[in-house]
């Protein structure tokens, strides 16, 4: 039997058909009551619904080359776990750009366009590649905002909160699949950190086109104190992209796997505080 699939045993990697009352949240600056933090992330989710069909399409062009019965069942997983994640982010921005009155056509249009570009000059293996770079970058983000010792863990709260846990949770759970197909398929050492670099560019590019767009339209886009914070929200000690700097660079050491970052534990505090949310319900 080739084994190929370096998911732990113990990690299913299981969609959750979860939907989520947000749209009297998304009205507001849901995170920490503050503009520039909250346009990040609304802009992040802006991307994640091409994000996530390119994703699921890029792996699903291999699996039938995949011999490993586990990793056949690892992709299954993802597909289910990322179609939950697109349909979610999909309703998040109409109804943020509803509320706020954002030009979804303009912000996903771009972002559509952008792909279809880069699907017409890259193969299929460097489309996944791509995959593999994203999935690297949302598994380190997804790793830090769950973790306890992160300063912004009480910045958001009620259903934005379960929301975005929620997709953290997963993303961590299938941090490896698309990697290992890569793999197993034959990708690289080269192509696949050249695509981290490309793909991190792009993906930092589209989410300042979304926050410059949103704080326009907010009427704060010429508030440089609050630019000033926003760069300290990202940059300065604590900042949610230094605070992923170290597990970024990780990518490019020769032979790196994603789970030589264990976040096992993380995903067992999520799943228990899940299973005591369920009691207290019933």
């Amino acid at each position: 039997m080739n084994h190929q699939s370096n998911t732990p045993a113990d990690v299913p990697i299981v969609p959750r058909n979860r939907e989520h009352d947000i749209a009297s949240s998304l009205a507001t600056d849901w995170f920490d009551n503050h503009a520039f933090k909250t346009a990040w992330f609304n802009a992040m989710s802006i991307t994640f619904p091409v994000g996530e069909k390119f994703f699921i399409d890029s792996v699903r062009y291999f699996a039938s080359e995949i011999e490993d019965p586990k990793l056949s069942a690892d992709i299954s997983g993802f597909c289910g776990q990322e179609g939950y994640h697109r349909r979610e982010h999909d309703r998040y921005n109409k109804t943020l750009c509803n509320a706020r009155n954002y030009d979804l056509n303009y912000l996903e249009g771009r972002i559509i366009k952008g792909t279809e570009r880069a699907k017409s000059f890259l193969s299929p293996l460097e489309q996944l590649a791509v995959t593999v770079g994203l999935e690297h970058i949302t598994a380190i983000m997804a790793e830090s905002s769950l973790s306890t010792d992160n300063p912004m863990v009480d910045a958001v709260n009620g259903p934005m909160k379960e929301l975005w846990d929620w997709h953290a949770a997963e993303e961590m759970e299938h941090k490896s699949v698309a990697f290992d197909v890569f793999r197993a398929v034959g990708g690289t050492e080269k192509m696949r950190k050249s695509a981290l670099r490309r793909a991190t560019f792009f993906l930092m590019w589209d989410i300042v086109i979304g926050v410059i767009h949103m704080l326009r339209k907010d009427g704060k886009l010429w508030n440089f104190r609050l630019w000033g914070q926003g760069w300290k929200f990202l940059f300065f000690k604590d900042g949610i992209l230094r605070r992923v700097w170290p597990a970024y660079k990780a990518y490019f050491r020769e032979g790196f796997h994603p789970w030589q970052r264990d976040t096992l534990p993380l995903l067992k505090q999520w799943q228990s505080k899940q299973q005591a949310s369920m009691a207290t319900q019933h």
